[in-house]
């Protein structure tokens, strides 16, 4: 699984879904995206058979009208960064889980 972290949440969420959590993740800033629109966004997580992590429900309606990536959408409310990444901790065997059995839509809470 690789997963592209978008703008709302930090990039340290990147480097502790690589070094922690031991999956591939790239934060939108380390491949120049960080000013792109949800869209272009969009199109290369779909190309690049990324996972979509975000807390923006502009993504939700993007999963819903063109269902070609898969998205993590993240609903913990405004957080401290300890805080998000003690939740991943927390929820990631479930979140592997569910996209390894094949889900591309997964809520967190």
């Amino acid at each position: 699984m690789n997963f592209l972290v978008d703008n709302q949440l930090p990039p340290t969420l990147a480097h502790f879904i690589r070094t922690d959590l031991g999956a591939q993740a790239v934060h939108v800033s380390e491949i120049g995206l960080d000013r792109a629109s949800d869209r272009l966004i969009w199109q290369h997580a779909s190309e690049h058979d990324l996972i979509i992590i975000s807390k923006d429900e502009d993504f939700v309606t993007l999963y819903f009208g063109a269902p070609s990536a898969r998205l993590l959408w993240v609903r913990t409310g405004n957080s401290r960064r300890a805080r998000i990444l003690e939740v991943f901790w927390k929820a990631w065997p479930r979140i592997s889980a569910r996209f390894t059995g094949g889900e591309r839509f997964v809520e967190l809470r």
